[in-house]
């Protein structure tokens, strides 16, 4: 059984995922979107942050990268 923290967690990782792939989305069609822009910044501080390291032991750098990556391909 998977504890509900962990669920928790888990579910705010996936999200912040989502959310950046959206924000780039965004940002291929619309370029000049601040908002888009903002998004990425603040969902790029959080894969680096503490609360991301204290929420997982996936190396936020390395998804990050992972993400960074579904955009140049």
């Amino acid at each position: 059984m998977t504890d509900p923290y962990e669920s928790l967690a888990n579910a705010i990782i996936l999200q912040a995922a989502k959310d950046y792939r959206m924000a780039r989305k965004k940002l291929k069609y619309h370029p000049k979107n601040k908002d888009a822009k903002l998004m990425i910044e603040d969902l790029e501080g959080f894969f680096r942050s503490d609360w991301f390291a204290a929420l997982t032991t996936i190396d936020g750098e390395l998804l990050l990268r992972k993400l960074q990556e579904e955009w140049l391909s």
